[in-house]
């Protein structure tokens, strides 16, 4: 069994696996909180094979529940959301990583993203940056597409590659989950190194700086933790980052 902040899976005795999810009322917005199943509908997208749900409301407490069968993962879970060491990933497993990025962005949606169950907004990419660093003007976002939003290493499979949790996924700035990813790693150098570079265009972006920037935010913020191992490198290329935004 594996518990998770607003849910609770296990495998079953047919070799599926059930996710089951209570949610108060006042919690499920317009958007629903449908996103495994509506993340079937993903073209060329690594993930479980969504086969159906049951959903009910309490009888005694303003909730509703839902519980969501898929297909199981072609691996285990890589690790805890952010490492401490580099994991063993294939050449293979780097190309259906970045295919499945590179398709979810291609695809259409009128989801919005919510990173850290928060919904994503121009004025909380403004907020979030300029409390931070408040030197950087423009906070503009110019392209805006599907992203999972919770893109962590908890989140795929290995050694066969497989995008899970689909909870927060919906429309966000370019760069949103490969600047999330890269914050996931900073602990190990090598592998944040490895994930800009597969995700090089995406940290190119305008768009991509400015989530790099977002992302720092949350590591710098006043609510970091001070031994928190991702804190220098953090600082360091949201310096440089800056800078270029400034000179660019």
């Amino acid at each position: 069994m594996v518990r998770k902040r607003r849910s609770v899976g296990a495998r079953t005795d047919r070799d599926t696996w059930v996710r089951v999810e209570r949610r108060p009322l006042d919690r499920i917005t317009d958007q629903g909180w449908n996103g495994t199943e509506s993340a079937a509908l993903l073209k060329g997208v690594a993930q479980p094979v969504w086969q159906g749900c049951v959903v009910w409301r309490d009888a005694d407490e303003p909730v509703m529940w839902r519980a969501d069968e898929t297909g199981l993962l072609p691996g285990e879970p890589i690790g805890t959301a952010v490492l401490g060491e580099e994991p063993a990933l294939s050449e293979e497993w780097w190309r259906a990583f970045g295919d499945s990025l590179d398709a979810l962005a291609r695809n259409t949606t009128r989801r919005v993203a919510t990173p850290d169950t928060v919904t994503i907004t121009q004025d909380l990419v403004s907020e979030s940056i300029r409390g931070v660093f408040p030197e950087v003007i423009d906070t503009t976002v110019e392209r805006w597409v599907p992203a999972h939003a919770d893109l962590n290493w908890a989140n795929m499979s290995a050694p066969g590659f497989s995008l899970f949790d689909w909870e927060d996924w919906g429309n966000g700035p370019r760069g949103l989950d490969a600047a999330t990813l890269w914050a996931a790693s900073l602990a190990v150098p090598v592998l944040a190194d490895r994930v800009r570079s597969e995700r090089r265009d995406d940290f190119g972006s305008r768009d991509g700086k400015l989530m790099t920037l977002f992302v720092c935010a949350k590591i710098l913020g006043p609510g970091a933790h001070p031994e928190d191992p991702r804190i220098g490198a953090a600082r360091q290329m949201a310096e440089q980052v800056v800078a270029g935004l400034r000179t660019g």
